[in-house]
């Protein structure tokens, strides 16, 4: 499967030229590099404005959610749609959408862990289930959001139910960029799987965002990572049979001794 992970500047407060900007970007990959699936990154629409998500968030995944569907069908590509604020069920979150060539939404997951760091709990909700395996062209992904990448009991399930690439959408600061890097390695790893991720760069409010956009194999070799101040596009065809053989070189998943773990 071809990838290409778009690393964005996100327009601070405007949906709808990031959405221009999203298309515009869209016709020109598709035509230079033929993606399989596209990658956008965490809050894409809005940027982290969050005093102003209450005027400029989506309603119930709308109008992102028919734009990625409109997009899918028109270049025939798979979107892991990032995530957008998202207001539904009386609160604000942050919503992930995936949809497929077909332009079937096929899953929406909602950011589990809110960043203290950055005020979200002041502004949005938190989602309420657990990150599912969802399947793409016959391949099962995982999907996280930013600061859930700390969080490996999200994750695991993931592996232990199959997947074999985790998606990785994100604003994550540059002031923690060694964390960034460490913990995609250390998730691919240990989850042998491929981990995908696309992060912004920019500024907001003070706040420098990292880039880095990476692609790290289930070995954790980083087989592509992007530049922390340019915009730029990653692209790149991953071997999904090498998930099956690091599985079997090194099988963790056949030595786990469940019994002995703690809940």
């Amino acid at each position: 499967m071809k990838f290409s992970i778009y690393q964005m500047d996100v327009i601070h407060g405007d949906p709808k030229a990031n959405r221009e900007r999203v298309a515009e970007w869209l016709e020109k990959d598709i035509k230079e590099n033929n993606p399989d699936t596209v990658v956008l990154p965490e809050m894409w629409t809005t940027a982290y404005t969050l005093p102003e998500l209450n005027d400029i968030a989506d309603e119930n995944g709308q109008p992102s959610i028919d734009f990625l569907k409109e997009q899918a069908t028109k270049y025939n590509v798979n979107i892991i749609g990032g995530s957008v604020a998202n207001k539904k069920n009386g609160g604000i979150y942050n919503s992930a959408l995936v949809v497929d060539r077909n332009g079937k939404l096929v899953y929406e997951y909602d950011k589990a862990h809110l960043v203290p760091m950055l005020n979200e709990p002041q502004y949005l909700t938190g989602g309420e289930k657990p990150t599912e395996v969802f399947e793409l062209d016959g391949l099962k992904f995982g999907l996280i959001i930013c600061y859930d990448l700390r969080f490996p009991e999200l994750i695991r399930p993931l592996a232990l139910e199959g997947a074999q690439v985790l998606c990785v959408v994100a604003e994550w600061p540059s002031a923690r960029r060694n964390h960034w890097r460490s913990l995609q390695v250390a998730r691919a790893i240990e989850n042998q799987m491929y981990v995908v991720s696309s992060n912004r760069i920019g500024e907001y409010d003070g706040q420098e965002f990292s880039g880095n956009s990476m692609v790290v194999d289930p070995w954790g070799d980083i087989l592509s990572e992007g530049s922390n101040d340019k915009q730029e596009v990653l692209s790149l065809s991953l071997d999904l049979e090498k998930v099956d053989q690091v599985r079997k070189d090194v099988p963790i998943f056949d030595s786990r001794v469940p019994n002995l773990y703690k809940k």
